[in-house]
């Protein structure tokens, strides 16, 4: 039985297939269309999903849609109601698009659905509608790796829930309790991201990047004026100081005067305010976060816990869930965002609707979260020849050792092998690697190939059976999902003149033996790499380990900024043809940038195609 999930419409839309319960594609949009974060109906996604099965949408049996529009409507409603007649003009904005597209969604699905398999809508599978939350929590639970688990999901807004908490038993996830819009979470991280000059959905990550240049001093104000934290983590928000209900911005006035003064625009220089304002709310999330991963463990008395929605992003507070050791074990979902609600429906719709049995898979049912295109050394040797490019093609056993070497001798190299990545993380299927032992790496690769701001850090990939020896890490972290430590004896102890500036300019000191990847406060994002799900990927950083001595990289994902992570051939090689990268991978086809002529890219600026994000 073949199930599609949807979502779409808000923001990242994705398909998703699930055949018998087992998934066997997702994607987001934005891989296909070019534009970062595309909410459209996801029409090359879903038409990827079914070509990768073999399939056509006469084939499956069932669409499920990630949300429930008429609760969402009734939310809206409701609200405008509450504060009128306050938000007139946030309401009047938003009321054409509601009652274009998204009031009547069954017929608009209906109509891209036809559209996209050339048939009439009376022969269309029939369409189901899953709760925002309950596709999260599906998400989360179903492809994990457990059993039974709590699972928590916390996020910007679905339908009214903000946060949710459940208990997932086999085939079965019971809802607990869950706190509804506008107290949220997410909301009020977006808030900060916006106040901070960041896009809102888009730059929260630049948030949590920021906040270890920066000292919480605003905490005390956050706590006083903003949120009421309850012991178990839950809360609520003081309206007063946002907008986000009534207007057509996240904060207010009286926000701005709490902080001691307006936004940050976007692109000027970043102030050591704004450092102290992201260290701030980073430090109130952790500890709402933790109270309610505590709050849930002492009411299921689980074991284990799931975690998804955008929040579970956050990778700074995983990581304090992970220490607090509340739970034995911890799984987040590596799409936990909107993207991966197409996922969860469809596995709800499986295991709920349809009360089919889960069998749990080891070490996940996500397959590494390799659920994307891919292309063989034939459709990549056609594609290569049709752009003019120079190339060689080199079996593995050459190709691995000459890479490595490369990597060794400070080139950054983009690497594309595979399928694609389902989720925001690049995992070393579309990634951009460096050498994590060089100095120069970091500002290198932030300056040169990602043109994005400086303060922003690279995550390492490790060779999982090696992780504890360069990080405070005792388990598995296959989507880079899990903040650690560098481990003490990778550390470089700190001068008198390091210990005595502040803001940006600690970005100039070394502070381990891998400073490519060493974030100012001595922590990284990791990623291990298992032989098992990414072989490819593991056999070139156990290359490197036999030229250097060290098994880590420096992985970031492959796109310029503004830019979606490539998927083609040809989307790889324009990005490496217009940044500094050196050489290119694709397959078994290495490609020196030194080889090329101009002639041979696309050579309009990246500029003049993506937005800033």
């Amino acid at each position: 039985m073949l199930i599609l999930g949807i979502s779409a419409y808000y923001h990242d839309s994705a398909a998703a297939l699930v055949c018998d319960g087992r998934i066997a594609a997702a994607s987001q949009e934005e891989r296909f269309s070019r534009k970062k974060h595309d909410a459209r109906f996801p029409r090359s996604a879903v038409a990827y999903c079914l070509r990768e099965a073999g399939k056509d949408l006469a084939a499956v049996d069932y669409v499920v849609f990630y949300d429930k529009p008429l609760v969402k409507f009734e939310r809206l409603l409701e609200t405008y109601l509450s504060f009128a007649p306050r938000g007139f003009g946030s309401f009047t904005a938003s009321m054409p698009i509601w009652l274009k597209e998204k009031l009547f969604l069954k017929t608009t699905l209906h109509a891209e659905l036809s559209a996209l398999a050339h048939c009439s809508e009376d022969v269309l599978p029939p369409l189901l509608f899953c709760e925002h939350h309950k596709s999260h929590a599906a998400s989360a639970f179903f492809p994990s790796p457990f059993r039974t688990a709590a699972v928590l999901c916390i996020d910007g807004v679905g339908e009214w829930a903000t946060t949710s908490a459940w208990l997932g038993n086999g085939r079965l996830l019971e809802p607990l309790w869950e706190l509804h819009f506008p107290h949220s979470l997410g909301l009020l991280y977006s808030a900060f991201t916006a106040y901070a000059g960041f896009k809102v959905n888009s730059g929260e990550y630049k948030l949590m990047g920021l906040a270890p240049y920066g000292r919480p001093i605003y905490e005390a104000a956050i706590r006083e004026h903003l949120i009421d934290i309850k012991q178990d983590g839950t809360f609520r928000l003081n309206m007063e100081y946002f907008n986000y209900c009534t207007g057509l911005t996240m904060t207010n006035e009286k926000f701005h005067r709490l902080f001691g003064g307006a936004p940050r625009q976007p692109e000027t220089a970043i102030t050591q305010r704004d450092m102290d304002v992201a260290a701030s709310i980073q430090s109130v999330t952790e500890d709402v976060v933790l109270r309610l991963t505590r709050g849930l463990q002492k009411e299921t008395q689980s074991e284990r816990l799931c975690l998804a929605g955008g929040v579970a992003l956050n990778c700074v507070a995983n990581g304090k869930v992970i220490r607090d050791a509340r739970f034995r074990d911890v799984w987040v979902q590596p799409a936990a965002g909107d993207a991966g609600g197409a996922l969860g429906a469809a596995l709800a719709a499986w295991h709920i609707h349809l009360r089919q049995e889960r069998h749990v898979e080891q070490p996940d049912a996500m397959k590494g979260a390799f659920l994307g295109p891919k292309f063989d050394n034939d459709e990549v040797r056609s594609q290569l020849q049709s752009l003019g490019v120079v190339y060689r093609e080199l079996s593995d056993g050459d190709l691995m050792p000459r890479v490595a070497m490369l990597l060794a001798s400070e080139n950054v190299i983009g690497w594309f092998q595979g399928r694609m990545e389902f989720g925001p993380r690049a995992l070393g299927s579309r990634s951009i690697l460096g050498d994590p032992r060089s100095p120069r790496m970091q500002s290198n690769m932030n300056k040169k190939i990602k043109y994005r701001e400086s303060f922003r850090p690279f995550a390492p990939a490790v060779l999982a059976e090696k992780v504890s020896e360069y990080f405070d890490l005792d388990r598995p972290s296959p989507y880079m999902l899990l903040v650690a430590d560098i481990g003490k004896g990778q550390r470089i102890t700190g001068s008198s003149e390091e210990n005595s500036v502040t803001g940006l300019e600690r970005l100039s000191f070394v502070r381990s033996t891998l400073p490519a990847i060493t974030h100012v406060d001595y922590s990284a994002r990791i990623q291990t790499v298992h032989r098992e799900t990414n072989p490819r990927f593991h056999q070139l950083i156990e290359a490197f380990f036999e030229l250097t001595g060290c098994a880590v990289l420096v992985n970031t994902s492959f796109n310029v900024r503004g830019e979606p992570i490539v998927c083609t051939p040809s989307e790889a090689y324009r990005c490496f043809m217009r940044t500094e990268m050196d050489y290119l991978v694709i397959g078994n086809f290495l490609l020196a940038k030194t080889d090329q002529t101009v002639s041979s890219a696309d050579g309009e600026s990246w500029t003049n195609e993506f937005p800033l994000d």
